[in-house]
């Protein structure tokens, strides 16, 4: 039996959920988790949790889903253990933060418990003051210049829409900036809502 998590795109109306439902079960798979990621505009954006028996096709589970009308798969990805709840992971991210005996501690653990959250790339915490990176994690992180320039940038358009894969956020010091990376998707209003939540505990 493997674990997937399935984003997908589907009419915020009654009865779109369980035509999905039925066709996941057409395969022999099964829902055994909804995330309610965002909504707005007809249409909402979910995180499936499905169990699909082993020998049964990923490909035939996904053309099962496409002959729901105006339902598109965003992303599906194969979880390496035991699905975890979003809720209680970032719980546990703001319970390490406060219990750190120092501000850089408290840096690197929203760092590492931020990239673990959003499935990041990389995310990094950028010091405008003196141009430098604090606690950067992942691969593929940009440079010092290239993350300040960016900064900039959004600090004058006061927005990142041309960036969905990036989230860049606010701590209380009006220095520090949280920047995470996603490139595979793009980062949802209420994963960047957990973002700022996390980063006022500093």
């Amino acid at each position: 039996m493997a674990t997937y998590v399935l984003r997908v795109w589907i009419p915020d109306r009654p009865g779109a959920l369980g035509a999905v439902a039925t066709r996941i079960g057409a395969v022999r798979a099964d829902v055994i988790g909804i995330d309610i990621i965002e909504r707005g505009a007809g249409r909402a954006v979910d995180d499936l949790v499905i169990e699909l028996p082993d020998g049964e096709s990923v490909d035939l589970l996904l053309a099962e889903i496409a002959q729901v009308e105006g339902v598109d798969v965003e992303d599906i990805r194969e979880l390496d253990g035991p699905p975890s709840d979003p809720a209680i992971e970032a719980l546990q991210v703001a319970g390490a933060i406060q219990r750190c005996d120092s501000s850089s501690a408290a840096l690197a653990t929203l760092v590492h418990g931020a990239r673990s959250l959003i499935g990041a790339d990389w995310a990094v915490v950028v010091d405008l003051e003196v141009d430098g990176m604090i606690a950067p994690s992942g691969e593929g992180v940009p440079s010092e210049k290239w993350l300040c320039a960016f900064i900039a940038g959004v600090t004058t358009s006061g927005t990142t829409s041309d960036h969905d894969e990036l989230a860049v956020t606010a701590l209380p010091d009006p220095n520090l900036k949280l920047l995470v990376s996603r490139g595979r998707l793009p980062i949802r209003a209420r994963e960047r809502a957990v973002l700022e939540a996390l980063c006022a505990l500093l």
